[in-house]
């Protein structure tokens, strides 16, 4: 059963969280500061989720959300798929989703930032035609503290 795609609405900020925060510990533990990971608590999810809806679209199958893209300006900046759905094609929906609203949006180039140490994240934006460019130093603020994840910088073409 293929997934259908939807805005994000109040009443998934849960279960976004949830996906976003196993998904993101997947990803990331190892592989970015441990000071950033000690900080990507589930509550911590939760209040991101909630701030981002505007920007976010899920995708649900066999009728629960099975993972979620969000686009800011011309960046896929966040993608996760859960678990039980990775494999399935939904994330490579919600990759094509991200592209065409950048792209409908007027945007030359979608780029989005994967973390060096992702290999899985990688090959499977390399699949989806998706091209390593360099370096991409990603500053991030939480708390008043400055962490900075070693990142590549993909782009679409």
């Amino acid at each position: 059963m293929a997934s259908v795609l939807r805005p994000a609405t109040e009443q998934d900020v849960g279960r976004i969280a949830e996906i976003w925060h196993v998904g993101w510990h997947d990803g990331h533990a190892g592989h970015v500061p441990d000071g950033l990971t000690a900080v990507r608590t589930r509550p911590a999810f939760d209040a991101r989720a909630a701030a981002r809806l505007g920007q976010t679209t899920v995708a649900v199958a066999h009728g629960e959300v099975a993972g979620f893209v969000m686009v800011v300006g011309d960046e896929v900046e966040q993608l996760f798929v859960a678990r039980e759905h990775r494999g399935t094609g939904v994330a490579d929906t919600l990759l094509a989703e991200g592209e065409r609203q950048i792209m409908a949006a007027g945007r030359a180039v979608p780029w989005l930032a994967v973390v060096e140490g992702n290999a899985r994240a990688r090959r499977f934006y390399e699949r989806n035609g998706w091209h390593d460019v360099g370096p991409l130093p990603y500053h991030v603020q939480v708390d008043g503290q400055e962490f900075v994840s070693p990142c590549r910088r993909y782009e679409r073409g």
